[in-house]
């Protein structure tokens, strides 16, 4: 792995005791091509894992605050009560307050425009996985009357790692959602799907720019095979692309990357189950102010279910390797030729007739018409008529019509090629 393929030194390293910095400087971890390899020749390309990007323990807090936070009020709290359950598809008034109490809590139903759309469903979805503790894959989406009379307590959203960069994001991998936070209050709330911690092998598409093809003009296609884990840890925000890329871990959109090629982003393909190669996905239309909200350098907390982030450290994810089975598939142009008639005529030329007795002599036409083949060479085609001689004396009357030969003409079109990617894998 080259040096430009790592991420900035982490300032969280700088916590570690020398005795553990001792220890880290013996590991040496050989790995296959990191996230999509380096620049060198991918067959032999082995990059060896830094000593410093090895996971070791940071400090975790004293004290670690549960994300939901009762708001100590002494003033009546004013109620409404809802008659139905919400659903995709209702509009109203009850719909708009429902949109309006996700939005004060900082969750992104999109619009407060009172209709029950699929943005307000999956801030509900982020809202009973994060709040009410059902199930990541379980959430039904709906509001009933007693979960919009439970919306409606005073309590807010509150970071798990307040003492930390000014703006910080924390992703909670077992409930599948992530939170950005500007000066401990929640900005943006969302459902998310990370990685599967499945093994895969695929071709990929890998951009400019991207891991494996740092300094490259033009996109590399080739097989890869990986896992797709995304790993637990402290980490920081160190690079972002506006648009659609794509990388060995799949096509993001609006990447915000904080651990190698691992990152942040939008896409059309967000379940309530991991489905990644790794990476956060959010929904297209959150992502698309996801960079504002972020600044390079934030920190990132990832819970994954076992350990604080600050116990499993910053650990790199799973490097890629190539794919041993890849073939490439070459597709032959198709090739069209096109032969054109040509016909010849010769002039009939005529003797006056005389008083002897007109005998005809019948004439039998022979034609003959032959189209060549598509791809194949071209067939010279001849057609000959008998001349039909008609005897008033003995002077006939000739009028013979030859078809000349086929003319070949040769039409090759190339294909064009277009690559057209789809946000949604990383």
């Amino acid at each position: 792995m080259h040096s430009d393929d790592l991420p900035p030194q982490r300032p969280a390293a700088q916590w570690l005791p020398a005795a553990a910095a001792a220890g880290v400087l013996a590991i040496v971890i050989v790995a296959g091509v990191a996230l999509g390899g380096s620049n060198d020749d991918p067959a032999t390309a082995v990059p060896v894992q830094q000593a410093s990007d090895v996971a070791v323990p940071l400090a975790v807090p004293d004290s670690v605050p549960e994300v939901i936070a009762t708001v100590e009020t002494t003033a009546p709290v004013t109620k409404t009560q809802l008659d139905r359950t919400l659903v995709k598809g209702l509009a109203g008034g009850d719909v708009q307050l429902v949109q309006q109490r996700l939005t004060d809590l900082g969750f992104a139903p999109g619009p407060t425009d009172g209709i029950y759309g699929d943005e307000t469903i999956k801030a509900v979805w982020a809202y009973e996985k994060l709040v009410l503790g059902v199930e990541s894959n379980r959430p039904s989406g709906q509001v009933t009357a007693e979960m919009w009379d439970a919306m409606q307590e005073p309590f807010v959203i509150q970071p798990r790692r307040p003492d930390s960069t000014p703006n910080h994001t924390e992703v909670y991998l077992p409930e599948q959602v992530l939170a950005v936070f500007q000066g401990d209050v929640p900005v943006l709330i969302t459902h998310m799907s990370s990685g599967t911690n499945e093994e895969w092998c695929e071709e990929v598409t890998i951009s400019p720019g991207e891991y494996g093809n740092r300094e490259g003009e033009d996109p590399i296609i080739r097989g890869e095979c990986g896992r797709s884990n995304t790993p637990g840890g402290v980490f920081e925000f160190y690079r972002q692309v506006e648009g659609i890329r794509d990388s060995a871990l799949g096509s993001m959109w609006n990447p915000v990357y904080f651990n190698y090629g691992i990152a942040i982003h939008g896409a059309l393909n967000v379940p309530l189950q991991p489905a990644s190669h790794g990476c956060i996905r959010i929904p297209l239309n959150i992502s698309e102010g996801l960079q504002d909200l972020m600044d390079m350098g934030d920190q990132v907390f990832v819970w994954d279910g076992e350990k604080e982030p600050e116990e499993n450290g910053s650990p790199p994810p799973t490097f890629n390797w190539l794919d041993p089975n890849y073939e490439t598939t070459t597709t032959v142009p198709e090739s069209t030729t096109t032969v054109p008639e040509s016909t010849t005529t010769a002039p009939t030329t005529t003797s006056p007739a005389t008083t002897a007795p007109a005998s005809v002599v019948p004439t039998t036409p022979a034609s003959a018409t032959t189209v060549a083949p598509t791809s194949e060479p071209p067939v010279s085609t001849s057609s000959t008529t008998v001349p039909a001689t008609t005897t008033t004396t003995v002077v006939p009357t000739t009028t013979p019509t030859t078809t000349a030969a086929s003319t070949t003409t040769t039409s090759t079109t190339a294909p064009a090629a277009t690559t057209t990617s789809t946000p949604g894998g990383g």
